[in-house]
């Protein structure tokens, strides 16, 4: 990427768990586990999805297309991570770091605008559920899948190009076995300004519009639920709603944890900053698939099914 006139390292250098870079392959294991599970799980659900006709519903749909962000940003952070912790091959090259650096950002607001899709829909199920079929059509869940791969795309698309006009001239060591913006561009030996304001701009309009509407439609349901008489179908109509609530939970609380560290915890020990960033990256596509098998017999009896016909 050479449209600016100034210079940058060949390769930047991962790390793992800072002080632990001599032990830390017997982390290849669990870390395995978890891709195993991220990766298997959600492809579970998505064939799941495509196989039963019966699932063939906007809940499912949303569901389907959280999946497959998950799945996204498994295989995104896959190369790195298994070649750091497994073969301590450190080194990524610049424009391959500038890539994963865009595919992790923008598969991130991905799955955020998903979860905010998924609210509406538990929005409209439960405080109209007679348009629920005439509002939410296909045509309509197609659009809202295409705007939030839209946004996400278009939204992050300057990054690459902001970190690519500023030198590189402190050392090439980055702090996570992957590539992030706040971690890239604190290497640089120049104003960062534009960079920050930008990210902190597009992670407010975004991803905190995306929180704010789904605590509103929250509240609007809550407000819903209470006025129902039945004390049954208050909890039957709260409960459809259990899965969605702990999705964006282990969502948005450690990427909240995670911007605060980068932008505001510069004295915090450096494993804090390497935590915050698994915790972000590695729980939500491993306990989405988890929580949603577990929480959704139609889920769960559809892989049952999908295993039977493996076995016969």
């Amino acid at each position: 990427m050479g449209l600016f006139n100034v210079s940058h390292p060949t390769v930047f250098l991962l790390t793992g768990i800072p002080g632990l870079e001599g032990t830390q392959k017997w982390l290849a294991g669990p870390l395995c586990m978890m891709y195993t599970v991220a990766l298997g799980g959600n492809t579970m659900i998505l064939l799941a999805v495509w196989g039963e006709s019966r699932l063939h519903a906007p809940m499912y749909y949303f569901l389907s297309m959280l999946s497959f962000s998950d799945v996204a940003m498994s295989l995104a952070t896959l190369p790195t991570v298994f070649r750091t912790f497994c073969l301590n091959a450190r080194a990524i090259l610049f424009d391959a770091c500038l890539a994963q650096m865009f595919l992790i950002h923008s598969f991130s607001m991905m799955e955020s605008g998903i979860l905010l899709a998924m609210s509406f829909d538990r929005y409209v199920a439960i405080c109209n559920p007679l348009r629920y079929a005439s509002v939410l059509t296909n045509q309509v869940i197609a659009g809202m899948g295409l705007a939030v791969t839209a946004r996400s795309f278009t939204t992050l698309f300057p990054l690459p190009f902001l970190i690519t006009r500023l030198p590189i001239c402190r050392p090439n060591v980055l702090s996570h076995s992957y590539c992030l913006h706040p971690d890239v561009m604190k290497l640089a030996c120049a104003d960062i300004t534009v960079n920050s304001v930008y990210g902190m701009f597009v992670l407010i309009s975004t991803i905190g519009l995306d929180l704010f509407f789904i605590i509103l439609s929250y509240v609007l349901i809550l407000r819903s639920v209470l006025a129902i008489a039945s004390r049954e179908e208050r909890l039957k109509a709260l409960n459809t709603c259990v899965s969605h609530i702990c999705a964006v939970l282990i969502f948005y609380i450690p990427l909240i944890g995670v911007s605060i560290v980068h932008r505001f915890g510069k004295h915090a020990p450096q494993y804090v900053h390497v935590l915050m960033s698994n915790i972000y990256l590695f729980v939500p596509p491993v306990l989405n698939p988890i929580i949603y098998s577990a929480k959704t017999k139609e889920i769960r009896r559809s892989i049952v099914r999908m295993f039977r016909r493996l076995c016969m």
